[in-house]
This record gives structure tokens, sequence and C-alpha cells, in this order.
């Protein structure tokens, strides 16, 4: 595991050393560090601040809900967090109370988020200059060693018993000098599998199973490896019309098969996806 940064269990922490906060989280930050990085515009409801600890010589990301589903999204991705620990994932590792909702405390990791509509645009991916334009320019093999660490980081997520929900291309931190890919905002996924009891989970299109649209149907380990797939799928295209594949044809192969309309057609869980994936 990575080390978090400074002393994380003194009592003294001005952001892991306290369970609740009177009056607005943002007062509240300003008053023990430094906020550098505001992000509002999140569909989730929820809101998050990059802080800067000075004394300390530390960063921290705390993200607190403000509206909708952001409290309930929040109580599940601790759960999930508390379940699900891997140096590819970006940990909670703190909660605090701000009034009657959650706000969690996570280490701050170096990185551009792959695809942001919300910030940057619903034509982030294409745009020149953009993260996801500048990672699919980068040689096969870095992009290969980054798939593969979000590959390991979800055998994982199965074995802890979770299956993968909304993930996409806006959870996909990458450290363009590190060469390192991170995984944030996990808060969809769940226990599994479970039986889908509304219209359709959250998710972007692009990535998600036709299971995920058809209520009463089965949300399992084939549900993830779709998701998996397509994030290879899209990830090692030049472009965004998925007509400028960069990876093998026996690659090609094996997306096609963990991609499969028919959750049976697929493989049956992410270590038979990983194992059948070959390098170029």
């Amino acid at each position: 595991m990575e080390k978090l940064g400074g002393d994380e269990n003194a009592a003294d922490h001005p952001l892991l050393g306290v369970d609740r906060v009177a009056g607005p989280l943002r007062a509240y930050l300003d008053r023990v560090g430094d906020v550098f990085r505001v992000a509002e515009k999140q569909d989730s409801g929820c809101v998050a601040y990059g802080v800067r600890l000075p004394d300390r010589g530390e960063r921290w990301f705390v993200k607190t809900a403000v509206a909708g589903q952001g409290p309930r999204s929040l109580e599940r991705a601790w759960r999930c967090h508390r379940a699900v620990r891997h140096p590819v994932i970006v940990p909670q590792v703190h909660r605090i109370a701000v009034g009657d909702r959650p706000a969690v405390v996570m280490p701050w990791r170096d990185g551009e988020v792959l695809y942001d509509p919300a910030e940057r645009g619903r034509a982030d991916r294409t745009r020149p200059g953009s993260p996801m334009a500048r990672f699919r320019a980068l040689p096969v093999h870095r992009i290969e060693d980054a798939f593969a660490r979000v590959l390991d980081a979800h055998l994982v997520v199965e074995a802890a018993g979770y299956v993968a929900v909304d993930l996409y291309d806006g959870a996909l931190l990458y450290d363009f000098a590190a060469a390192k890919m991170r995984l944030i905002d996990l808060d969809e996924y769940r226990p599994g599998p479970f039986v889908l009891d509304a219209e359709r989970l959250p998710g972007s299109t692009r990535f998600m199973a036709p299971e995920e649209f058809a209520r009463g149907a089965t949300i399992d380990s084939r549900t993830t490896v779709h998701a998996l797939g397509r994030t290879a799928r899209l990830l090692l295209d030049a472009g965004d019309e998925e007509s400028a594949w960069r990876g093998t044809a026996a690659q090609l192969a094996v997306l096609e098969r963990a991609t499969h309309p028919d959750p049976a057609q697929r493989f049956a869980s992410v270590r038979e996806f990983r194992e059948a994936w070959p390098r170029s």
C-alpha cells in the first residue's frame, strides 16, 4: 500500500482527527489549510475539495454530499472501501459529519481524470490536448500497463464480493509523469450478485452492459467483465469512433467475448478475463 501521508493516527490531525464539523465544510477547510481545488459540477450531488496542509506538508481530497443522492452514494462508497483495498484504488480513510451530511477524506493523488464532462465539456474525450486524447497517443505498452492495473484492482473487487457499477473513464485518474493509473469515485460499486430493482443502473451507456437496463436482471461478475472490456476497447483506440484500434487482433477477440450482449457468452469472472487477456 502507498503511504497516505503524515501521521494518520494523530488525534490532533485537522482532517483525520476530527469526527464532526460545525458550520460549512468549506469554512472549516479554509481555517485548517489551503483549498487549492474545488470540484462543484458533479452529477452525484457532491462537492470535492483539494486541501493542502502546509504545516504538515500534506495534500488531501475531501468530498461531501450536498444534494440528491449524494449522501446515499457516499455511504455506499464508504462500505465498499472498507471491503476493498488495493494500491490502484484511492481509498477513503476517514469520515467527518458535517451537520447531517457526511464528508469523506482521501489522500490526494496526482494525475488527471481521463474524462470529465462536468468540468471540461461533453467533447472532452476528443478535444485536442485533453487528458484522454493525450492518453490515447501514448505508446501502446503504456496503455496496456495502465489497463493491467485496472484489471488487477478488479480482481480484488471481485474477491471481496463486489460488482462494478458506473465504471467508466471518468473514474480513471492517470499520472502522466509517473505513468500510473488509479481508480477514483467507485461510489456505485455494490455487493453482488444482485437483482436490478430499477429500470437501469447509473453509468455511462458506452460502458454499460445490456442487463444494466433490464429490471429483474442479475448483475454479477459478468457485468464487471463487460465494463472492463469496454474500458479496454475505448482506451486502446486512437479515436472515439472505435475505428482506429491500436491493439492486436487477439486482444480484440478477447474483448468481443468480454462484451458479448449475452452475459452467458462472456468470461464468467474477472480472473478468467485477466487470464485470457494477451499482451502485445
